[in-house]
């Protein structure tokens, strides 16, 4: 299995528009310039609307700029095909979402096994992995149970621990506690904070909670798809 290290995320000039129909447009994010060194705990802060999941999509991999140029550790890869996005995502990126998105129909140990399933890992390993992680997230003896058996704070840890499954050395979380009560909520976010700094991995988490930015050590500000403020903890 891939053993990822924190890319150096550099943006330059990013933009992202969407068709609106003729002749408007919608402008999403605008002359984005930002750089994330690896392994620091970023929170992007902003109001419904301004561009947060936008720019997370482009920085995963899930979308490409519109103008402007994305990097890794230099290279640049907001270009790349789909296949490559596809692969680099696999191997480097975990993601984490509001709503869980876990598949119904599979156990907890399953939909951890997913992204392992999708870089080809043999089953055995792939089982092996997914009991550890969710034993690492506090699941021990959970790994049969559907995902309409869990409560929601253990559903968000599952996906966790399937974000975590390819070893990625950056970490997108998307109003991961949204759904969650403030004991769930606190709980994940020491988890998330605990995985990072054990595998010195990055984390970039959206948020329009300041209770929870307050996690982080260094908070970007996003308003009207523009960068507004750029700010570390002392």
């Amino acid at each position: 299995m891939n053993d990822s290290s924190a890319p150096t995320l550099e943006l330059s000039g990013v933009e992202r528009t969407y068709a609106a129909g003729e002749p408007d447009e919608v402008r999403a994010l605008r002359g984005i310039d930002l750089t994330i060194a690896p392994g620091e705990f970023v929170s992007l802060e902003g109001p419904s609307g301004c561009g947060k999941t936008t720019l997370l999509n482009l920085i995963g991999l899930l979308d490409t700029p519109s103008a402007g140029t994305l990097r890794w550790d230099g290279r640049a890869v907001g270009d790349r095909t789909d296949r490559e996005r596809s692969r680099l995502r696999l191997e480097g990126v975990g993601f984490i979402f509001q709503r869980f998105y876990l598949l119904p129909s599979l156990t907890a140990r399953e939909n951890v096994e997913l992204p392992m399933r999708a870089l080809g890992v043999s089953r055995d390993e792939r089982q092996r992995r997914a009991r550890a992680l969710l034993d690492e997230v506090g699941l021990a003896g959970r790994e049969r149970a559907y995902p309409h058996h869990l409560s929601g704070g253990e559903e968000q840890r599952v996906a966790v621990a399937r974000a975590l499954a390819n070893r990625p050395g950056l970490l997108l979380a998307d109003e991961p506690t949204g759904e969650l009560d403030r004991a769930n909520t606190e709980a994940i976010l020491a988890l998330l904070e605990q995985v990072r700094r054990e595998r010195s991995a990055t984390l970039l988490l959206v948020t329009h909670n300041p209770a929870v930015a307050r996690h982080a050590s260094r908070h970007l500000g996003l308003e009207d798809g523009s960068l507004v403020s750029d700010r570390r903890d002392a």
